[in-house]
């Protein structure tokens, strides 16, 4: 076992001034999020990905989340990611979940036709087991071919499903489809 490896406490936090040397948050915020840019241009998951945040506090193994917060920004081609808190969890050493959360979280992708993607949501909360996708919360979904609006969003990435609704028995989910030839009769 390396004796570099320290002996404190398995739980550490890091303020800005430590940025540098975040790197197994930041290897296990980027293994989570890879897979799970929903509208994700193609190249960009071959991209390296870019990680600014406040504060990091991470356990050394599987027994806590992993914790970004104050301002988190995920970079990664033309995808940007912005939330207030980004939390990882774990299971035998590959994450499992991660949760965004925000006033609100943003989401932001070029397309691969080139045209503009943008989400907005105070919660998002990513499976990487099922590849489900649920956002919460004031949840606006727009990109050229159209957009989608409510309190709940759930995406599934296997299948490509989409189902939207509300929390509660009045809210309603809002769907808005743009014809392709949108100058035609």
């Amino acid at each position: 076992m390396p004796t570099s490896m320290p002996s404190a406490s398995p739980s550490r936090t890091m303020s800005r001034p430590d940025m540098n040397v975040l790197p197994l948050s930041a290897v296990l915020l980027a293994l989570a999020l890879m897979p799970a840019t929903v509208f994700a241009r193609t190249s960009d998951r071959n991209k390296p990905m870019d990680i600014d945040a406040g504060k990091s506090d991470y356990s050394m193994d599987d027994s806590r989340p992993t914790v970004l917060s104050g301002g988190v920004i995920i970079t990664q081609g033309t995808l940007e990611i912005r939330a207030d808190q980004a939390v990882i969890t774990s299971a035998n050493g590959d994450p499992v979940r991660v949760v965004l959360t925000g006033s609100p979280v943003t989401l932001k992708q070029e397309l691969d036709d080139g045209k503009q993607m943008d989400a907005v949501a105070k919660k998002v909360d990513y499976d990487l087991k099922t590849e489900i996708v649920v956002f919460t919360g004031s949840v606006n979904i727009r990109q050229p071919s159209g957009s989608i609006a409510g309190e709940r969003v759930v995406y599934n990435m296997r299948t490509g499903q989409v189902q939207g609704g509300g929390q509660g028995t009045n809210d309603r989910v809002k769907i808005r489809i743009i014809p392709k030839n949108q100058g035609g009769g």
